[in-house]
């Protein structure tokens, strides 16, 4: 690539002087975020001397920033430098980027995502300068997979690697593992075949979190032993809005040792299903989970999707019955389906109306209130609304009469059954 010249693009040192000026960042902000001026003594002369105040989480993202500008200001002024977002810029020469980073001597943290690094090579002298970052943030950048191997080799302490919306569709196998990565983020690519996953099982062998949704994986091709033997320290996956389809592939969950966590959501399998079924049937098939979805898998939820389990399969042909279903079985034994229990509020009650000698059936309507039920009743017993009290006898209670005298009160409150009393009083003048 063709050195970049002056003026194309702002340099690092550029902008680091223009943003955190005292005028612009003058206050400390708290621990990991403080202002730190830098000491006078020991330092070559600088038009930045003794003005800029520089945090040690340095955010410079979208600045326009293509090279890194003079690295003796990088190294006076950034020593402390622990995060560095440069996300969002116009780097595109990892030269110049090896520049910037060689000179913080402290940085753990840093974020290259967004800047157009698609078809630039990266020399294995300039990737020792990433030797001391422990998470290292890609994404967007189209990097080719090649680099991505080159950086883990040359960054012996990386722990989380972030390669998001980077179009890969397959991933090459390296021969030097790197056991030091315990996160891989790659959501947003096109890892379809199960066979590219595989691999970030030999090149991460120490992997505790593997981050894959939106990538339409189609199914998980390996058994027990291939899984156990390539991701043993596997805790969390995310398959969100994978292709699985199968629930074989679900089980196929089971055969990593140390899983604890799943997210599965937006898969093909689960569409027809009610929210209420898909967890359940997800919880019930992986009983080592304790994390579905974002959310805690309590020893009660657990048994409930168990019992749900083995009751929505009862009526499954034996040889299409999942292999967890037995398993259940000897746990719980089988079940009988549970009764139908219909709990909505009665709508009508058949009851007896008296007043004085009179007696009379009537439907009446449970959703009404006192005073329409007086209205009902005043061509039964021929009294008007103000003329009349009315009493609720229940036919079941040891209690008396209880007077009705709130107009505004629904008949349901009372849990008027069939066969109880209304009894009408006349009010007396």
């Amino acid at each position: 690539m063709e050195p970049l010249e002056e003026n194309d693009g702002r340099s690092f040192v550029e902008v680091m002087n223009e943003k955190y000026s005292p005028e612009n960042f003058p206050y400390r902000r708290g621990p990991g975020m403080g202002v730190v001026v830098m000491p006078t003594a020991g330092l070559q002369a600088s038009p930045m001397k003794d003005r800029l105040n520089l945090p040690s989480v340095l955010v410079l993202n979208g600045c326009g920033i293509s090279r890194a500008g003079d690295q003796t200001e990088i190294a006076a002024f950034c020593s402390h430098v622990m995060e560095l977002d440069l996300s969002h810029n116009k780097l595109q020469d990892w030269h110049e980027i090896s520049k910037i980073v060689s000179s913080l001597p402290n940085l753990e943290f840093l974020n290259l995502s967004s800047n157009p690094l698609a078809g630039t090579t990266l020399e294995p002298q300039c990737a020792k300068a990433f030797f001391r970052v422990r998470r290292l943030v890609l994404n967007n950048t189209q990097i080719s997979w090649d680099t991505v191997m080159l950086l883990t080799q040359k960054i012996p302490e990386l722990e989380e690697l972030f390669l998001c919306l980077n179009d890969y569709n397959s991933v090459s196998s390296s021969s030097v593992a790197c056991p030091s990565v315990r996160l891989l983020h790659i959501t947003d690519n096109s890892l379809h075949d199960w066979a590219e996953v595989r691999k970030f099982g030999s090149m991460f062998p120490c992997l505790d979190t593997l981050v894959m949704a939106n990538n339409n994986l189609a199914s998980i091709q390996d058994n027990k032993d291939i899984l156990q033997r390539l991701f043993p320290n596997l805790r969390s996956i995310n398959l969100h809005n994978s292709g699985l389809n199968q629930w074989e592939d679900i089980e196929k969950l089971n055969f990593f040792p140390k899983l604890e966590e799943v997210r599965l959501q937006g898969i093909p399998l689960l569409q027809a299903y009610t929210n209420a079924e898909r967890r359940s049937l997800m919880i019930a098939q992986l009983p080592s989970i304790s994390l579905l979805n974002g959310s805690v898998v309590t020893d009660s939820e657990r048994e409930d999707a168990e019992r749900f389990f083995i009751r929505y399969y009862l009526d499954c042909p034996e040889e299409e019955l999942p292999y967890r279903y037995h398993s259940l079985v000897t746990k719980y034994g089988r079940l009988e389906p549970l009764a139908e229990i219909d709990l909505r509020p009665r709508c009508q009650a058949q009851v007896e109306v008296h007043c004085e000698e009179k007696v009379e059936q009537l439907s009446i309507r449970l959703d009404q209130t006192v005073a329409e039920l007086k209205k009902q009743l005043t061509t039964v017993v021929q009294l008007s609304t103000n003329s009349m009290r009315l009493y609720y006898i229940d036919k079941d209670s040891a209690f008396g009469p209880e007077e009705m005298k709130y107009n505004t009160r629904a008949l349901h409150s009372y849990s008027i059954q069939d066969g109880d009393e209304i009894l009408v009083v006349p009010k007396t003048k």
